[in-house]
């Protein structure tokens, strides 16, 4: 077995699709990156990343280049699963701990569960979701951003 934690962050940016977990929220603002700026996948990403001792996504991904530019974080998940068929091995567990002041995650929590169990081909009840607020502290609880820790399990 193997364990990998991973974090991202990302600021609020008016104009631009809020997208976590490969869901499309609606809400005023959406998270700037180079990519669509899924603050989720990223931290699964690199959480993979961890547990595979694999380059970090800023490695493989990296921000300076601008043919991935606005790339959909679906598909750096996609490399990242790729490393786990590669070694055989498969998701066990994934637990996702959202920070975020607005908007309110929780009605979401469903629909980001089927995808990410669509694209990791694993259970629902193998995923775990929270959100939780830095209680007014902060960048994010000036809701100028959102970030994300996820730890997955792969046997």
């Amino acid at each position: 077995m193997r364990i990998g934690i991973g974090f991202d962050v990302h600021i609020l940016k008016k104009g631009r699709k809020l997208i976590i977990g490969g869901t499309e929220i609606p809400f005023e603002y959406g998270l700037y990156g180079h990519s669509d700026g899924d603050v989720l996948l990223h931290a699964l990403s690199d959480a993979i990343a961890g547990a595979l001792s694999k380059p970090d996504i800023g490695t493989i991904f990296p921000d300076t280049d601008p043919t991935i530019k606005n790339i959909s974080s679906k598909l750096i998940l996609e490399k990242y699963i790729s490393f786990v068929k590669e070694l055989n091995m498969k998701f066990s567990n994934i637990d996702i701990v959202l920070i975020a002041e607005e908007p309110k995650l929780q009605q979401w929590y469903g629909k980001i569960k089927e995808k990410l169990s669509s694209f990791l081909n694993i259970p629902r009840d193998c995923l775990g979701i929270k959100a939780k607020t830095t209680e007014k502290t902060g960048l994010i609880g000036d809701k100028k951003a959102i970030a994300c820790w996820v730890a997955v399990l792969l046997e």
